[in-house]
């Protein structure tokens, strides 16, 4: 079996482009895979041709070996970013391909389920009305009306920063502002009630004393784990903040943090308790499972970031499925409606009592369709509220 054609294409988004792949061979098996990041989607989207033409003609069930082709053979742009996300894509088609072939879901492949049922938290929860504690708590009530038993959000987004373009420059927050994100999260806090995971996203968009300040203040709500307080350049920096941020407040990093690599110097800092690698960005399903497997020698948690699309969430509760060490993944709780029609069995019906129920249906479990995606196609002109 040889691989003979890659496909790929730019889809429009909630908030920004997709980039989704489609493997193909001359016995006719085929394989999805994405390989989503922002901004930037075109980069994204070329990176993952190249990396595809790369490919041809080699033996698609080595999954492996063509990673660590790609991954050596692009080392020389940088370990990390566009090219990372292009062999992402590529071994999360891969694998799909031959557990296609082999006639058995993807998690059969990563070692085997140690469940079907992947805890959700929702994530893009709030996208209308006022910045207000009134608005806040409503929103979040649908939340838990809707069968979820945790969300996250970042209460510091009312600042109106579009990842910083609008931001203080030194990245701090007015004492009002400060009260602000407190009141807003405390108001989330009676919504939900206390039996109820509240995640609490930085987006390492506040600076040391800030971060500190608010983390310390959060902690009587007893959040389940605040995100990001620092970028992901200096694991030493992170280790700084753990030492003052109280201990019953869990550090969750891992986004910005790519393949087994990236992870170790957080790992052996002891820094978090739960790490967010993003499969469209680390290294595909292959690469996350092998990142996991390192969390767990030093007790830390899987809770993958995926704000994405809908093969980024199937692909990444394959690996929830396929590891002791799971806690939850996110999940875009409001999405376009296309998100269900450009794949051939809808997200919506996996979707139950705030759980992604996980089928037997080989690899994946779906395909793209291509006439849906054609009908979508992915923005290249600056549109407010949209990343290019």
């Amino acid at each position: 079996m040889k691989i003979t054609e890659v496909r790929v294409w730019l889809v429009e988004g909630v908030k920004y482009n997709w980039t989704l792949l489609k493997i193909y061979t001359d016995t006719g098996h085929t394989g999805v895979g994405e390989s989503t990041n922002w901004p930037g989607s075109p980069i994204i989207y070329h990176a993952t041709k190249h990396a595809g033409e790369r490919i041809i003609g080699l033996d698609p069930m080595n999954i492996d070996f063509i990673w660590t082709k790609l991954y050596r053979d692009l080392n020389w742009v940088g370990p990390y970013g566009a090219s990372l996300c292009a062999i992402s894509g590529i071994d999360m088609a891969l694998l799909d391909l031959k557990a296609k072939v082999l006639g058995v879901p993807c998690y059969d492949l990563l070692g085997g389920a140690f469940r079907k049922e992947i805890l959700l938290y929702a994530n893009y929860w709030f996208i209308r009305g006022a910045h207000s504690e009134k608005d806040y708590a409503l929103h979040a009530g649908k939340v838990k009306d809707a069968g979820f038993s945790g969300l996250k959000f970042d209460p510091f987004a009312h600042t109106s920063y579009l990842y910083g373009e609008s931001m203080s420059s030194n990245l701090g927050l007015t004492a009002a502002q400060q009260d602000h994100a407190f009141n807003i999260s405390r108001a989330v806090r009676e919504a939900v009630g206390p039996d109820f995971d509240i995640m609490i996203e930085t987006h390492a968009m506040l600076n040391y004393r800030v971060a500190v300040k608010m983390a310390q203040r959060l902690s009587a709500l007893d959040i389940t784990w605040y995100e990001e307080p620092a970028g992901p350049e200096s694991a030493d920096n992170l280790r700084a903040m753990r030492e003052r941020i109280p201990s019953n407040v869990s550090i969750c990093v891992g986004e910005r943090h790519y393949t087994r690599y990236g992870i170790r110097p957080v790992l052996e800092k002891n820094i978090c308790d739960i790490m967010m690698p993003d499969i469209t960005r680390c290294g595909g399903p292959s690469e996350m499972k092998r990142m996991a497997t390192m969390m767990e020698a030093y007790n830390v948690l899987l809770a993958p970031h995926n704000p994405n699309g809908p093969l980024s969430t199937i692909a990444s509760a394959h690996v929830c499925a396929a590891v002791p060490n799971f806690f939850r993944q996110e999940f875009m709780f409001n999405d376009v409606e296309w998100r269900d029609t450009i794949i051939t069995h809808p997200i919506k019906d996996m979707i139950r009592n705030g759980h992604l129920e996980l089928k037997e249906r080989p690899g994946l479990g779906v395909d793209l369709v291509e006439s849906e995606m054609e009908k979508h196609p992915g923005i290249l002109t600056p549109k407010e509220g949209f990343y290019i």
